[in-house]
């Protein structure tokens, strides 16, 4: 125990440091060029904007370019604690309503691509899912998937674990498809409407 520490500051002395996740590369949604529309600086003082999304964590993330650096949706920059190439600085972490209509329109597109290039992340979720509560099992979450599809997921990993995408959908009957299912739930995720988050570390 510290000398004169008051019982507040004790008591956040002792709590445990949240790991703040952090990306290494970042997927441009939106290039800004010339900054917000909305900001009514004079254009020689606005700042251009990259709105991007994490490849690892799937965070949303808004990023300043350095000059003379142009992007396009889609393209990978590196945003780690390395040289960056094209990147600046970040200036933080973006919530979904404050993405661009270009951005929000291609947020879908990306994380499809990204589920599919991380299938085996994902198959591996399917086959470690543990439950939440006495109540609630984490595959309950997943978008379509009621008491029937958990059991029968459980059931079926039991035997053998599942290999990919497509040996889930041979295996459970009328599985809902895994891929549009992940997809719906980091979108929800980023949406803030779901409180235990299964996919995006905030």
């Amino acid at each position: 125990m510290e000398m004169n520490e008051t019982p507040s500051q004790q008591a956040e002395r002792r709590q445990p440091t949240r790991t703040v996740p952090k990306e290494e590369i970042a997927i441009v949604l939106d290039f800004l060029q010339n900054g917000y529309p909305h900001d009514t600086r004079p254009s020689h003082i606005k700042t251009p904007i990259i709105q991007a999304v994490g490849k690892q964590h799937f965070l949303l993330l808004e990023l300043v370019p350095k000059k003379d650096v142009f992007v396009q949706p889609y393209e990978e920059v590196y945003i780690g604690e390395g040289k960056r190439d094209k990147i600046h600085h970040i200036l933080g972490k973006l919530t979904m309503d404050r993405l661009t209509p270009t951005a929000r329109a291609e947020l879908e597109f990306v994380l499809q691509d990204l589920v599919k290039k991380n299938e085996s992340m994902f198959v591996e979720f399917f086959n470690k899912a543990q439950p939440l509560t006495m109540r609630m099992h984490s595959l309950e979450l997943i978008p379509g998937f009621g008491k029937k599809h958990m059991w029968e997921v459980i059931e079926r990993r039991q035997e053998k674990p599942f290999a990919n995408f497509a040996d889930m959908r041979d295996r459970v009957k009328l599985m809902p498809d895994p891929e549009k299912a992940i997809v719906r739930r980091i979108l929800a995720e980023l949406e803030g409407q779901e409180k235990h988050k299964l996919f995006v570390d905030l």
